[in-house]
This record gives structure tokens, C-alpha cells and sequence, in this order.
């Protein structure tokens, strides 16, 4: 009598089960499809927009699907394609070894910031958690670089965000759910701290790793203001940098040529902002599929045990 009894909530809890389960999918996947294609939208009006003549956008506005398909505002981006080419290697290269640098340093840090036998661990997680709240200003920041030689160096692209103190606690949290007993047998067994954190912690931190990479990528690829402060010589720019300075060289010639009473439609202005738009996220685009399995588990975790 008892087995026919749990046999029959099992296949009453079954039945349930498969009821909410088709209630999900009829009413979250047309929602979720619908909130894609949202967000979809406006990358398809960029790309649209920038192989469409500066005519069109004047007279009919975006359009995802251009009337007359024109390269025009991509010739004119790449009227001078050295200087393109190698704003991207500075940036690809500061990029690479900004985010190599910056994700083995705070995972080192926040590893060492949660083991229980570091002894002023609380006194140094306050100096860093300190620096989000207070700071020097804009002005002592920019004397200390440029005592350091940052001046007109392409060090001041790379070291000044090598370390942030989110990505610290996003780390400091994750590791803290690693068990503590592993690094104690790997100790018992004669296992170095460089041994344990490379060979133990560091395997096993691929999700909160690959987070950080992520938000360090895209602040590496997406940086122009140091580039503004420091970098005065045109071959040490960066690609967001030299991009927005074709566009304001492009707008201050049209904003003069307006005020001297001439009419000029050779630069096409608002289409060469969105080719630069494509040009610039683009490649960051592509690395974003690679990573979206760890991103979204490390930065959940990383917040839950934060």
C-alpha cells in the first residue's frame, strides 16, 4: 500500500513537473526570443548605417537595409591605412598583455588575501577596498605617471589598469569557495605556494578567470583617455583614440567650412561613425562566445560568495 502510494506522488510530481516545464518554454522562449531580437536591432542599424551614403542619413535617417549600398564612409576611414593598422597592433598587443598581467596579478592577490594563515589579510583587503571609495584625484595620479616616464611611452597604456580592486574581490570571493583542505593535504605533501596556487588553485578558478579576463579585455580595448594624457606622438596611439580623432577632425573641417560659407559632402561624417563603430567592436565581439559559459558562472559565484 505504501509503494502504490509513493508511486503515485512520484507520478503526480512527474506530471507537475512536465506541466510548469511546457509553461516555461510556451511562455520564456518566445519572450527571450523576443528580447534578443531587441538587442539585435541596434547592431544591425549600425551595420546598415555605415554602408549607407551621408545623403541617405540625412534625408531618410538609420536604416538596418540601405537603399543605395555605398563604401564610401569606409574609404574614408582607411584614407591613411597604416596609421589604422597599426593603432590595432598597439591596441591588440596592450590588450593581450595588459589582460595576461592583469588577471595573474589579481588572482594572486586575491588568492593570497583569502587564505586563513595570512596573518594582516582583514588590514590589507581595507587598503584596496579603501581606494574605491577615496582617491588622490586626477591631478597627483597624472604627476605620479609622468614621474614614472609615462610620458609619450606606451607603459602608460598598459600599467596604469593593470591592477582593479574589483576584479580583486571578484576573485578573493571565488577562491573562498574552493575548500581549504585541498591546499592543506597539497602542504602536507611538500607542495610549494607557487605549486599549490598554479597547479591547484589556478585550474581549478577557469570560470572567475575567464570573467576578469573578459572585463579587462574590453577595458584595455575600449581605453582612449591615457592615450589623451600621456601619448602625444601619433604612432604610440591607441585605435580608440585615433578613431575619435578622425571623427572631431572631420567635424571641426565641416563646422569651419560651414562658418566660412562653404558646403562640404565629401566626408561622410555620421555613416564614418558607424563604420568605426563596426571596426572597433568587432573583433572584441568574437571573443565574447569563447568565454560566456565561465563569464556567467564566475560572476555568479564570485557574487554569491562575495
Amino acid at each position: 500500500m505504501k509503494t502504490e502510494t509513493i508511486q503515485h506522488k512520484n507520478i503526480s510530481s512527474h506530471k507537475k513537473t512536465s506541466t510548469d516545464a511546457i509553461i516555461f518554454k510556451a511562455v520564456g522562449y518566445p519572450l527571450i526570443t523576443i528580447f534578443a531580437i531587441v538587442c539585435l536591432i541596434p547592431f544591425l542599424i549600425v551595420i546598415g548605417s555605415s554602408f549607407t551614403s551621408e545623403a541617405e542619413i540625412a534625408r531618410s535617417g538609420y536604416r538596418i537595409i540601405p537603399s543605395q549600398f555605398t563604401l564610401e564612409s569606409y574609404k574614408a576611414v582607411f584614407q591613411n591605412p597604416e596609421s589604422i593598422l597599426r593603432a590595432y597592433g598597439i591596441t591588440i598587443f596592450i590588450t593581450i598583455l595588459g589582460t595576461a598581467l592583469s588577471t595573474l596579478f589579481s588572482m594572486m592577490t586575491g588568492y593570497a588575501l583569502m587564505r586563513k594563515d595570512f596573518r594582516w589579510r582583514n588590514q590589507v583587503s581595507f587598503f584596496f577596498f579603501f581606494t574605491t571609495l577615496f582617491s588622490g584625484g586626477l591631478m597627483p595620479w597624472y604627476m605620479v605617471c609622468v614621474a614614472l616616464g609615462f610620458k609619450d611611452n606606451i607603459m602608460a597604456l598598459l600599467i596604469p589598469g593593470i591592477i582593479s580592486v574589483w576584479n580583486i574581490i571578484l576573485v578573493k570571493g571565488f577562491v573562498a569557495g574552493i575548500p581549504y583542505e585541498i591546499t592543506e593535504s597539497a602542504k602536507i605533501d611538500g607542495a610549494g605556494d607557487f605549486q599549490i596556487f598554479f597547479k591547484l588553485i589556478w585550474p581549478l578558478s577557469t570560470p572567475v578567470i575567464a570573467t576578469i579576463g573578459l572585463f579587462t579585455a574590453l577595458n584595455y580595448w575600449n581605453s582612449w583617455y591615457n592615450t589623451m594624457l600621456f601619448i602625444n606622438d601619433s604612432k604610440l596611439y591607441s585605435l580608440q583614440y585615433l578613431l575619435y580623432k578622425l571623427i572631431n577632425d572631420a567635424e571641426a573641417m565641416r563646422n569651419i567650412a560651414a562658418e566660412s560659407g562653404e558646403i562640404i559632402n565629401t566626408v561622410p561624417i555620421e555613416s564614418m561613425k558607424m563604420a568605426l563603430t563596426v571596426i572597433v567592436t568587432g573583433p572584441i565581439l568574437l571573443l565574447y562566445p569563447f568565454v560566456q559559459r565561465y563569464f556567467i558562472k564566475g560572476l555568479t559565484l564570485g557574487a554569491v560568495k562575495g
